[in-house]
């Protein structure tokens, strides 16, 4: 053992030893190394920082290792995991460890760290969700004492001062913890006579206690105890701390022993697109100031979350293909669709008054008019920015938004002007802007330039669209509600960020999904794929923005398609389904790799098959004449595609121009077309024509049918070793790389939407990384279910009876008998007929499932809530679905048919809903909170006011951050 009163840094100086002392099973070749900002611990560097042994105690191994330091030191430090030449592993989630050693230690005296792993779940209560919102009282408590350890308590020769700290995110008033275990000083397992801790912030609590060494080993648990005697004793086994005095006895041991161990926090919530909500005040669309209604409504149902779909702008099209909102045109921008526009000024003229008066009847209607909608919210916008826009651009509250944001607001509104002034947002087509410079920006936003107030205007609107998220994100924060965003996985390929970021994304590709149960040709977003490698370049700069800014107004985010930052489908450009595509990254099949394994005519493999019966087979009498049109005969029966139609996109430009030659529907020729283009094996690489990508579903093929059966055999076993196999490790380092970043980026609690067809690394990945999953009952992700078990749900995730991607709970059950009776047999244990309606009783049953589940969150569509009361499915529940996924061009329009306004009245309702979240255990948030206020005030109308009257008496640092200081929450 080392000798620590050997040990000097510098002549004079004194020496403390440091121990660290870690449990943690590793596989074979493993190990654990603590790696921290200090020389001595690598300065960051893995390569030289300290490597532990380990060693047997009981049932745990054990990893230690020691070092001495200065008195005073003090470092941030963390725990990886290894292989045998110190490449990284793992590593702990969370924040850096900090260190301080005490005051008052003596030369060769030790401290030792005794230490927990951090899991990605641990710091789930430091998220925002939970930290401002949820448990925001706890965080809010004053510190009790400041942090540190005690002082002269070790005159006795044994004596060993142990600092015990937990971290307990949830506590109720007048309530306090305690550490009560065997030792005297613990209590001797009475928390009367027990450790009380102190609140050191950051929901952490510690205290100390000086121990002999008769006392060790000490059993103990965490507990809470309350003024009125309630008592609660953490679960789990009872801790232990064991000393080793065969080796120079500690004087300080430091213990971090993690999260409290107690019944995991789970809550409810509700999911509605923004777009869908339906008001007293709305016109034809919902708006953001309509989620402070949904926000109430919430409270009083017992929920503790909304969910919204993305709200940034998709304007690219200028037409009703732009109510699809995963297709940003700016990942900055909001939506200007959910402004409120009486909202934006408190001197609206009555001429303009009876404008929207009108515009409101008009556009009230079942569905949402989104052309109308938007077009009537513009033009009444812009006749309010005539009349007022001196006196918002010139005040300090406008300036400071817009110097906060220029970064993004500035291309923003260049784009939107040069995409109307062009009449297109295909900036190729914008001659000198298509290549977008810093100088050329700067002269298109300048105050000299003669389209200065078509910027403005521009700025005005998201001025103004960030007033109104902020109020209502503020709102629903008070009352202790999560606003969940949603985080697209791509952009248009015509948006700003492609003008302005170019190199970061692949422009020549197209993102998709492979065949899953939402379609089984797979699907084709039409999004360039990223370029990883560039944005690393920079450490994900462009990402990190996105997150920051979406933090200004959520607290909880959904990361879509979350498959796509281990491996996306690339597809090419020319493409238009999702079926012929490859995996990027992914390792290919190599020339040499099936050369060796007896496959040699690559050309037959990765060119269309097309043979003389099959075009009989599709098209009947008139093959003929489709022969004629779109292929060559380049050997006897044997057919290839010419050129002017041999991608998916030509084929359909080619159908328009020869529409009349032919006998059958466009669709259906389209079609067949499409099967015998995509009647391949093999899909050569673009870049390098000796790799290759086994088609998806290749056996399906008739192409693959006519094979010999040795070429047969090789290339399933290749198929199944490509898509099932061979990529885990790559993918897995892919999502390590990427998934950090946005996760570091912000405070948001993370959701992943990991649906589809899922690789056996993406689950450990988002349990190491704390991201929590997604579980549709109708999607189980486990082999051999139909229909998934909400019992068997893991903690670590949302679950939900359906989605926006898929038909609603009464839709799902209505559509198909044979699988209604399967359901009913199979989960609901009854050998009846189900009735063919999803009747309120059916209703409640699933959702019943879905709230008693283990997940942390169950969060259900508003339409899946409404099914549970009669009066509210009179509309046919198949109008009732938000999304196709079949259907690139679906229109995204639906509106929920009854107001919130109403649904605040509905106490019935209510109280059916939140007795279903009570009854599962659920936390739901109080409903007896006196009306929250924003800012010190009832929203944004003051501030506005006080703006065109020229008084800015509030603070615009509160106005923009949501925050004042008096309420900022006390950090270590």
């Amino acid at each position: 053992m080392v000798n620590y009163s050997l040990i000097s840094v510098n002549k004079g100086m004194k020496s403390v030893g440091l121990s660290f002392r870690i449990p943690y099973y590793t596989q074979w070749g493993q190990s654990l190394l603590v790696c921290g900002s200090e020389p001595v611990l690598g300065s960051w560097n893995v390569k030289t920082g300290l490597l532990l042994s380990p060693h047997q105690q009981g049932d745990e191994l054990i990893w230690c290792g020691s070092m001495g330091v200065p008195a005073g030191f003090g470092c941030e430090y963390s725990y990886y995991v290894v292989d045998d030449d110190r490449n990284v592993l793992r590593w702990e989630a969370g924040k850096k460890r900090k260190l301080v050693l005490p005051d008052g230690l003596q030369d060769g005296e030790v401290v030792e760290l005794h230490d927990l792993w951090q899991n990605g779940s641990d710091g789930l209560p430091f998220r925002s969700a939970f930290k401002n919102v949820i448990f925001r009282k706890t965080w809010s408590a004053d510190i009790q004492k400041p942090l540190g350890i005690i002082q002269n308590k070790l005159d006795e020769k044994d004596a060993i001062v142990v600092h015990f700290r937990i971290c307990c995110s949830s506590i109720e008033d007048e309530t306090s913890i305690y550490v009560i275990g065997s030792s005297v000083k613990l209590g001797r397992w009475k928390v009367q006579d027990g450790l009380k801790l102190n609140y050191a912030g950051e929901s952490i609590w510690e205290a100390d206690c000086v121990m002999q060494k008769d006392d060790f080993p000490i059993k103990y648990k965490y507990s809470k105890y309350g003024k009125v005697g309630n008592f609660s004793l953490e679960t789990g086994p009872n801790r232990e701390l064991f000393v080793d005095f065969s080796a120079t006895q500690p004087r300080f041991v430091l213990l971090s022993d993690g999260m409290m161990r107690e019944m995991p926090w789970r809550g409810a919530g509700v999911a509605i697109p923004m777009f869908s909500v339906r008001s007293e005040a709305d016109l034809g669309v919902g708006e953001f100031l309509d989620l402070k209604i949904l926000v109430d409504w919430a409270v009083e149902s017992g929920f503790h979350l909304v969910q919204l779909l993305p709200i940034n702008d998709t304007s690219v099209h200028g037409m009703w293909w732009d109510s699809y909102p995963y297709s940003s045109l700016s990942v900055f921008a909001l939506h200007p669709l959910y402004l409120r526009v009486q909202a934006i000024s408190e001197r609206i003229p009555e001429d303009i008054k009876e404008e929207i008066q009108r515009a409101k009847e008009k556009l009230d209607g079942k569905d949402v008019d989104y052309e109308a909608a938007m077009a009537t919210k513009l033009s009444i916008a812009k006749k309010i920015f005539v009349l007022e826009k001196d006196s918002i651009l010139n005040s300090s509250f406008f300036h400071k938004f817009l110097s906060e944001n220029e970064e993004w607001l500035k291309p923003y509104a260049a784009f939107c002007f040069l995409r109307d002034f062009f009449e297109t947002s295909d900036h190729s087509q914008w001659g000198r802007f298509s290549c977008y410079s810093i100088d050329k920006l700067e002269k298109l936003v300048s105050k000299d330039s003669v389209q200065y107030d078509i910027i403005c205007f521009h700025y005005y609107i998201q001025f103004h669209l960030h007033l109104q998220l902020t109020e209502a994100a503020e709102y629903a924060r008070k009352k202790g509600v999560v606003l969940k965003g949603d985080l697209p996985i791509g952009v248009d390929r015509n948006s700003v960020d492609t003008w302005v970021y170019p190199n970061l994304f692949r422009m020549n590709t197209s993102t998709g999904a492979p065949p899953d149960y939402f379609d089984k040709n797979g699907q084709n977003w039409g999004f360039p794929t990223y370029n990883w490698e560039e944005m690393s370049k920079d450490n994900y700069a462009w990402w990190r923005a996105r997150l920051t800014q979406m933090a200004k107004y959520f607290t909880a985010y959904r990361i879509d398609h979350i498959l796509g930052f281990f491996r996306i489908w690339e597809l090419p450009e020319h493409a238009m389904t999702g079926l012929v595509g490859k995996f990027r990254p992914s390792i290919p099949l190599s020339q040499e790799e099936l050369e060796r394994e007896g496959i040699w005519d690559f050309d037959r493999l990765s060119r269309p098959y097309i043979r003389q019966e099959f075009l009989v087979d599709k098209f009947g009498a008139s093959w003929t004449v489709i022969a004629s049109n779109f292929l060559n005969e380049y050997q006897q029966h044997h057919y290839e595609f010419k050129d002017d139609c041999n991608t998916e996109k030509k084929i359909v430009s080619k159908l328009k121009s020869c529409t009349a030659l032919l006998l059958e529907s466009e669709d259906k020729i389209r079609r067949n077309l499409f099967d015998l283009l995509q009647n391949i094996v093999l899909i050569r690489d673009p870049e390098d024509a000796k790799k290759f990508y086994p088609r998806f579903n290749l056996e399906d093929t008739s192409s693959f049918k006519d094979l010999d059966d040795h070429s047969k055999n090789v290339l399933k076993r290749l198929y199944y070793d490509y898509y099932f196999h061979r990529q885990e490790n790559l993918w897995r380092q892919n999502a390590l790389k990427t998934l950090p970043a946005l996760l570091n980026s912000s405070d948001m609690l993370a959701c992943g939407e990991d649906l589809g067809l899922v690789p056996s690394c993406v689950h450990p990945v988002m349990q190491e990384l704390g991201l929590i999953g997604l579980r549709i009952q109708r999607m189980p992700s486990e082999p051999g279910l139909e229909f998934g078990i909400p019992s068997q749900y893991s903690y670590m995730s949302v679950c939900a009876p359906s989605c926006h991607d898929c038909s609603t709970l009464r839709a799902w059950w209505e559509e198909d008998e044979e699988r209604r009776c399967r359901f009913f047999k199979t989960v609901a244990g009854s050998d009846g007929l189900p009735p063919s309606q999803c009747v309120p009783e059916i209703a409640y049953f699933v959702l019943r499932q879905h709230v008693e589940a283990p997940s942390m969150w169950a969060i259900f569509p508003l339409q899946d809530l409404l099914a549970l009361k009669e009066e509210y499915t009179t509309r046919p529940a198949a109008e009732e679905t938000i999304n196709d996924p079949t259907n690139p061009k679906h229109y995204w329009r639906f509106r929920v048919h009854v107001t919130l306004e109403s649904l605040m009245k509905d106490k019935e309702l209510q109280t059916t809903i939140k007795d279903l979240v009570r009854g599962s255990g659920r936390s739901y948030p109080p409903s007896d909170e006196s009306e929250v206020q924003v800012n010190g005030e009832k929203g944004v109308a003051p501030i506005m006011q006080q703006i065109t009257a020229g008084q800015e008496k509030i603070s615009s640092a509160t106005l923009l951050n949501g925050s004042s200081k008096k309420e900022a929450v006390t950090v270590m």
